[in-house]
């Protein structure tokens, strides 16, 4: 399995993805006091919807495309992200880094870690405008945990990794367990693929037996032809209040759009 983000930007599991990260950052803003934000795979930060690779799966006329007429009233964090997004151009897909820099204050800290060196290249002129965003190349799981916990003590961690390894799902469970021994009350939000039911109740098994006390998933299912990623789901530790709520008011509008069954699903504790 590889999910490489150039090669899906912009597709169904990236909106409903980026809908829940605008979310959560905007809760972290409602206090004055400053967070950080660690983004363990940033990718390259923008991604060009009429590229090489992009082209090659067509996945955005699926996903985002199909969002850029909408008009009516909508939750903050669906309104904020296509705003975000337009923002951009009509062919530039905005990665979770740029998205969370470009709604950080001045008090705010993104750290942006990439692995591969092309893409870590085109991260840093993506976040290189923004003064308070950092980027480092290397390791995404091993920085991570060590980074934690942020100078803030608040803030949100993402761990989206390509899953280039078989066992990927052990990896990120691991990374998980330890960097929430290092910032319980942190916010997590975990993307992955599901190719297996099985695989994902695991993964998911794993990290909630660490000790997690608040956990919801997001799940997304679309239509897709075979071979094609027709599933992803979000693991969100800690949740913010109302995180659920702002969920299940997008995916009434999202669903339809995308074609999709979108299921927000409380695993541990209670709203």
């Amino acid at each position: 399995m590889n999910y490489r983000h150039v090669y899906h930007a912009g597709n169904f599991a990236d909106v409903v993805k980026h809908v829940a990260l605008v979310a959560i950052l905007l809760h972290l803003k409602k206090k004055d006091a400053g967070f950080a934000v660690l983004d363990s795979h940033a990718g390259r930060g923008v991604y060009d919807l009429t590229g090489e690779e992009a082209a090659r799966t067509g996945e955005a006329r699926a996903g985002v495309a199909r969002l850029m007429d909408l008009r009516d009233e909508m939750p903050p964090a669906l309104a904020t992200y296509l705003q975000l997004v337009k923002e951009g151009g009509p062919a530039r897909y905005p990665g979770s880094p740029l998205l969370a820099a470009r709604l950080l204050r001045t008090q705010d800290r993104l750290t942006a870690i990439e692995k591969h060196p092309e893409e870590f290249a085109a991260l840093k002129d993506a976040l290189a405008p923004y003064a308070n965003a950092a980027v480092e190349n290397g390791d995404g799981y091993a920085r991570a945990v060590k980074l934690l916990p942020p100078p803030s003590r608040r803030g949100l961690v993402v761990f989206d990794p390509p899953f280039e390894s078989p066992d990927e799902f052990e990896t990120l469970a691991q990374a998980i367990r330890d960097a929430v021994r290092k910032f319980a009350n942190g916010i997590f939000l975990i993307w992955y693929p599901i190719k297996s039911q099985a695989a994902a109740d695991a993964f998911t098994g794993e990290v909630l037996a660490g000790g997690v006390q608040k956990a919801l998933t997001v799940d997304t299912q679309i239509s897709a032809p075979e071979g094609n990623l027709d599933r992803a789901g979000l693991l969100v530790i800690n949740p913010p209040y109302g995180f659920d709520v702002e969920m299940y008011a997008a995916a009434e509008i999202l669903a339809p759009l995308l074609r999709a069954d979108i299921a927000v699903k409380w695993r541990a504790g209670t709203p």
